[in-house]
């Protein structure tokens, strides 16, 4: 075996179910990384204790026990791995592993055995079966001969698995000989006490800090924030979630630009699960100026001993920061804060919609994450590219003051980041190309940012001029405010763009579509190149407008239809009939979003045809060119 073998399909063992992963073994330890994300154990050769090959059904188990009492269960390897993984294990760690036998008798009595904080009940020499101490909320003596215990309940364990463990109640006869007790403490007694020193007891009862009245975002309402030892708790009017700490994969401390607010995102792997829903994120938002002072219900003891140089005895400050500071303390979870990446207000984040929900997108240093409904988290080693679009790229508005942005995950699954700022564009482009993450719409030869711009804006499957196109150019450079463009229309007819189908951006098409419409269709069949300049008397005054059409010569080739186009003119009938009420301009809104949720396979016929006409049309224009060549600088060459 070479260092850095990877063995996929491999499962996580735990109380919180069983998640398929890649393990990795290497010359520096071992790794174990979920399946499409999340959770990640690395595990350093010089804290490796001990590890154990045991034969489960239709598997083995790898069993690896580090310094701090830790026990991780590997389960999928096939039989020609254990002697090859043997070997390795010897060779770089140090570390022979032991052979277990699992028992499948059914049998029901047996011994205990406690190493560290694994408690495991033989049958003979063979285990039955084994629980992690720590998982023990409550231990209490029933009579003098059964010990009983009560595990936490973890409301993430509902995310893989419906049963979870719940109690266990041993019977340990007077007569036991492995627990020697006396008259006043039978053996029963002596391992309720044994058991005693490793649970987790108590905190179920006392919180080591209390955040009363926090609002959480996801899942929604008021909730009493508990921190206790092992796990915390949520507790609202409707709901109340236990969560262990053991699920926290990371934490998020994210400000609002501009905001009073502040975002604190506990990311979890298994999520939390009421009814059918899963909760990856919690989203808790905090006011950013409110000040808080805790202090914590730990003794000096416990203190010194387990969390010396994690926690400290009482906090003040800003709540947001108290409460990830206590949080990491206790959990051991890693805080993400924004990166280097500023907005053109320089905040953190940019405006944008998921889903048709509002929100902000945070560009971190190792992924995106949108918030805060939906909360989505992309890692950028997950992302296959991204790629920058005009404002309803495929149809909708074309808008100057938005974008964009469509993330593409090597999973094949999307993200479409929509409604975008156009004085964004830079910022984010930089910081994106700085990641060394793929462009598909890099423009030119990928050198600077004003190209790309410009392939952004384009429409790619119309190389004849457009004036709206060419006034968003013109803007394109501009540090502008954020105001509506009061003045654009745009329609079916208009450069092959439907209208803006999102719902979450007003558009202008309603206005004064349908007088728009027409002197579109007027465009289209009788356009000369030269005339093609003159976008801004067009966007200021209508009849200004018209005056300039009566001047262009009516034997100029017909410009070349997109595959929108085409398509919007075999099924704009259809949809009339079917909607015979509906106005033009919410025909052109429907049509838009038919588009955009068309596959490429599906646009394919519409560009074959668009395709064609293009070819036309350059035959055409050269043709026309010749004829009069005093107009070859009206702007015919958009690119």
């Amino acid at each position: 075996m070479t260092d850095g073998h990877h063995f996929n399909n491999i499962l996580l063992g735990g109380r919180g179910g069983t998640n398929p992963g890649q393990f990795k073994v290497h010359s520096g330890g071992l790794a174990w990384k979920r399946q499409g994300g999340g959770k990640t154990i690395e595990i350093d050769k010089a804290d490796v204790t001990s590890v154990t090959w045991m034969k489960v059904p239709r598997a083995y188990q790898l069993g690896v026990r580090i310094k701090d009492g830790l026990f991780y269960r590997f389960i999928g390897f096939r039989e020609q791995d254990v002697s090859s993984l043997t070997n390795f294990i010897q060779k770089n760690m140090g570390v022979t592993p032991d052979e277990k036998q699992l028992s499948v008798s059914g049998h029901n009595w047996g011994g205990i055995d406690i190493d560290g904080n694994m408690l495991t009940f033989m049958v003979g020499s063979k285990q039955a079966f084994e629980v992690s101490l720590p998982d023990v909320a409550q231990t209490q003596m029933q009579g003098k001969t059964d010990v009983l215990l009560e595990f936490h309940h973890d409301d993430t364990t509902g995310a893989n698995e419906k049963d979870s463990l719940m109690d266990l109640s041993f019977h340990v006869p007077t007569s036991n000989t492995q627990f020697v007790g006396d008259e006043n403490r039978p053996p029963a007694h002596i391992l309720w006490e044994t058991i005693l020193k490793f649970a987790d007891v108590g905190s179920s009862e006392e919180p080591v800090v209390t955040f009363e009245g926090i609002a959480i975002l996801t899942p929604r309402g008021r909730y009493s924030v508990e921190l206790h030892l092992s796990f915390l708790r949520l507790q609202g009017q409707a709901n109340d979630f236990k969560i262990q700490y053991s699920s926290i994969v990371r934490l998020f401390l994210l400000p609002k630009s501009n905001n009073p607010h502040t975002f604190v995102v506990i990311t979890l792997d298994p999520p939390i699960r009421k009814g059918q829903t899963l909760y990856p994120h919690i989203v808790i938002q905090f006011e950013t100026e409110a000040v808080v002072e805790r202090d914590l219900a730990l003794s000096k003891e416990l203190l010194a001993e387990k969390y010396k140089d994690r926690l400290e005895e009482s906090y003040k400050g800003l709540i947001h920061e108290v409460f990830t500071k206590v949080l990491r303390g206790l959990s051991g979870a890693k805080v993400t804060r924004p990166g280097s990446f500023r907005s053109c207000q320089d905040g953190y984040a940019v405006k944008s919609s998921l889903k048709a929900e509002d929100g902000l997108l945070y560009p971190l240093e190792k992924g995106f994450f949108f918030l805060p409904k939906p909360p989505t988290l992309i890692l950028h080693e997950e992302i296959e590219f991204v790629e920058f679009e005009r404002h309803g790229a495929g149809g909708a508005s074309m808008s100057s003051h938005y974008f964009d942005l469509l993330v593409k995950l090597k999973n094949d699954q999307e993200h479409l980041f929509r409604n975008i700022q156009r004085n964004e564009y830079h910022n984010l482009f930089n910081f994106i190309n700085g990641k060394n993450m793929k462009i598909m719409n890099l423009g030119g030869d990928g050198q600077g940012t004003s190209g790309v711009v410009t392939d952004v804006l384009r429409d790619t499957d119309d190389d004849a001029v457009d004036p709206h196109l060419e006034r968003i150019k013109n803007q394109a450079g501009d540090e502008e405010s954020d105001e509506e463009d009061e003045d654009f229309v745009a329609d079916k007819d208009d450069s092959g763009s439907p209208t803006d189908d999102s719902g979450d951006e007003e558009s202008d098409a309603s206005d004064s579509g349908g007088e728009k419409e027409k002197s579109s269709k007027k465009e289209a069949s009788s356009s000369k190149p030269v005339q093609k300049r003159k976008p801004k008397g067009r966007d200021e005054d209508g009849s200004e407008k018209k005056k300039a059409k009566k001047k262009k010569d009516p034997n100029a080739p017909k410009r070349a239809m997109t595959p929108f186009m085409y398509f919007s003119m075999a099924e704009r009938g259809n949809m009339k009939n079917s909607n015979p009420d509906l106005p033009t301009t919410e025909i052109a809104k429907k049509l838009g979003e038919m588009w955009q949720k068309m596959s490429s396979e599906e646009k394919q016929p519409y560009i074959q045809q668009a395709q064609v006409d293009k070819k036309r049309y350059e035959k055409e224009s050269a043709v026309y060119r010749g004829e009069a060549p005093v107009d070859v600088d009206s702007g015919n060459e958009s690119d």
